[in-house]
């Protein structure tokens, strides 16, 4: 196990850095501003930038038009998208681009990986909830007719569905393992509701009645879908360290000017040990997320460990569900009313801080997957 990132990882990070350098958190949507979505869409001129800088293609194969790299890479790019907030599907765009490119027919990788690697469809995922003890594949259902499979259901809070091209909903068979269908947006008998989440964005409920998705798009390796959940939550911990990284650096920075009785409030001990305590926070959600997207690559290439991949992937949502909550409180209660300010943009990484932390759910669901693991698993 080693956590030197790579020179193509560190690349990617400098191209990240270039991409979401002219992002600035002043610009982003507010909901406390905003009634209802912040916006009808994602921000277009961004996701062009990171196609023209080959980061949309950052985890797919050299033969699609991408770059070859990893989950590592990937995170490394969601966390420098954390911190400025950037508006754009980066994390279930690639994912389920991913998700095709392991367990996806010929014909479906064909169709989709090119134009998705240069910024032409864009991909989303119908994750449902990522506790670890959600039915989220119970929520359709998939019956063969022929040589197409049928879709029923509702999927609901599926991000950035509104602006995409394609949608990846899992779905169940009757069998014990559950399937994925990739379904087209203009798909006849899909529709999409809004739903609009704790930052502001506009969310979709995802209603499938009678859709129609032939054979190649519809994945049924086992684990397929398994594993694009704990990509789509690795990379919500992802952003998660970036937000709060953004945030402590804000209070840092804050703290260090605010004077009161003559001194920067910095130099107080009461301040300087929340901050301490915050940076704890953030080294812990960091060795956690990095050993859960080492993990997501080794189970890739056949590595095994004590414990399957969603111990890691348990952990790793455990201290950042509650680290991120932690980190911005604390900068909300180090800020004073300042922080409450509209136009200071502490407030937006507070609501979007919140919906990770929702998204992510609570620690104590992880810590009960974590316990059956290692009940099922006993370690040496």
């Amino acid at each position: 196990m080693d956590f030197t990132f790579t020179e193509e990882q560190q690349a990617a990070v400098e191209a990240a850095r270039a991409v979401f350098a002219d992002v600035a958190p002043d610009g982003v949507p507010s909901p406390a501003l905003t009634p209802g979505a912040v916006a009808e869409d994602f921000d277009r001129p961004l996701w062009a930038k990171l196609a023209a800088s080959d980061l949309l293609g950052l985890v797919l194969a050299e033969e699609h038009g991408g770059a070859g790299l990893d989950a590592i890479a990937l995170c490394l790019v969601l966390r420098e998208s954390a911190k400025v907030l950037a508006r754009v599907p980066l994390l279930e765009h690639c994912a389920t681009a991913m998700a095709v490119q392991e367990h996806g027919s010929a014909e479906l990788a064909a169709e989709l990986l090119p134009g998705a690697a240069a910024g032409g469809p864009v991909l989303t995922a119908a994750s449902g909830g990522r506790t670890g003890h959600d039915p989220a594949e119970l929520a359709v259902t998939a019956v063969r007719d022929g040589g197409v499979w049928v879709l029923n259901g509702v999927q609901t809070a599926v991000p950035w569905a509104h602006g995409a091209d394609w949608i990846a909903v899992p779905a169940h068979t009757g069998e014990a393992e559950s399937v994925l269908a990739l379904v087209p947006c203009e798909a006849a008998g899909l529709s999409l509701g809004d739903q609009y989440s704790t930052s502001g964005e506009r969310f979709a409920e995802l209603t499938l009645d009678g859709v129609r998705v032939p054979a190649t798009h519809l994945i049924d390796a086992p684990g397929a879908w398994e594993r694009l959940r704990a990509l789509l939550t690795t990379g919500t911990c992802a952003l998660a360290l970036g937000l709060g990284e953004a945030v402590l650096s804000m209070t840092s920075g804050y703290t260090a000017k605010r004077e009161q009785f003559g001194f920067p409030v910095a130099t107080f001990q009461a301040v300087a040990v929340q901050a301490a305590d915050r940076y704890i926070d953030l080294r812990a959600m960091e060795v956690t997320l990095w050993q859960a997207a080492w993990r997501l690559d080794a189970a890739t290439g056949g590595a095994g460990g004590p414990l399957p991949v969603a111990g890691d992937v348990a952990v790793a949502k455990i201290w950042a569900s509650e680290g991120v909550r932690r980190v911005v409180q604390t900068a909300q209660h180090l800020h004073g009313g300042f922080g409450a300010d509209t136009d200071y943009p502490l407030h937006r990484y507070h609501a979007w801080a919140k919906q990770l932390e929702l998204a992510l759910g609570p620690a104590a669901a992880h810590e009960e997957l974590l316990g059956d693991l290692l009940a099922a698993h006993p370690l040496a």
